[in-house]
């Protein structure tokens, strides 16, 4: 995959690139999932599209087995995007995971399109504290293999997790993530999924 001097990815077709951002959310009775996505231009700093869909959930919360609960409508969702992204951003786990497979790596794979797991909180590995200044890194380890980088994106705040999907690497995986933080601890698309999907279930739910 390559990358523009941003650190974004660069393609043939078109000098922006799109990012996608995807977030789940549960309806109060436990009975439906509403998974979206948000297309975001970071170059132009806006929502280019934002889809979303209602499935039945089909699997119980389960620690570790998050992408057997989440992926299904996420798939569907991003189906409904009308143009393609160069990249998915979703707010989990993905090789950073005790089988070196999470949600990102489920997405990505099925997608077969680079795709970054950036989760707010570690599920498995040792680390030292990066720095406290923005794009601070270190090596999240797990078994004595690197699984992810854990990352500063704004001074003062608390690092982010990130690790590899599908289709890239993780020097590429965490330029990604940075170019997508503007001023926030959380890269944009995945913040505005957030905020979309919420709004749209208070819509359907409450």
């Amino acid at each position: 995959m390559a990358l523009d001097r941003s650190g974004l990815p660069r393609t043939a077709s078109r000098r922006d690139p799109l990012i996608a951002g995807g977030d789940v959310t549960t309806a109060p009775d436990e009975r439906e999932l509403l998974a979206g996505w948000v297309l975001w231009s970071p170059f132009e700093n806006r929502i280019v599209e934002a889809v979303h869909v209602v499935r039945p959930l089909t699997f119980p919360y389960v620690p570790g087995l998050l992408s057997f609960r989440e992926t299904p409508p996420l798939l569907a969702a991003a189906r409904k995007l009308r143009r393609e992204p160069d990249a998915f951003l979703v707010d989990g786990h993905g090789r950073s995971h005790p089988r070196r497979f999470g949600l990102a790596c489920h997405i990505g794979l099925l997608l077969n399109r680079p795709t970054v797991g950036c989760a707010k909180s570690r599920l498995v590995g040792d680390f030292e504290t990066p720095g406290a200044s923005r794009g601070a890194c270190t090596m999240l380890r797990h078994a004595g293999e690197v699984i992810g980088v854990v990352l500063r994106t704004r001074e003062g705040v608390s690092p982010v997790f990130v690790s590899v999907g599908h289709c890239c690497d993780l020097t590429s995986a965490t330029r990604i993530v940075l170019a997508c933080c503007r001023g926030l601890r959380l890269p944009e698309p995945t913040r505005l999924a957030h905020q979309y999907v919420t709004v749209e279930a208070v819509r359907r739910w409450r």
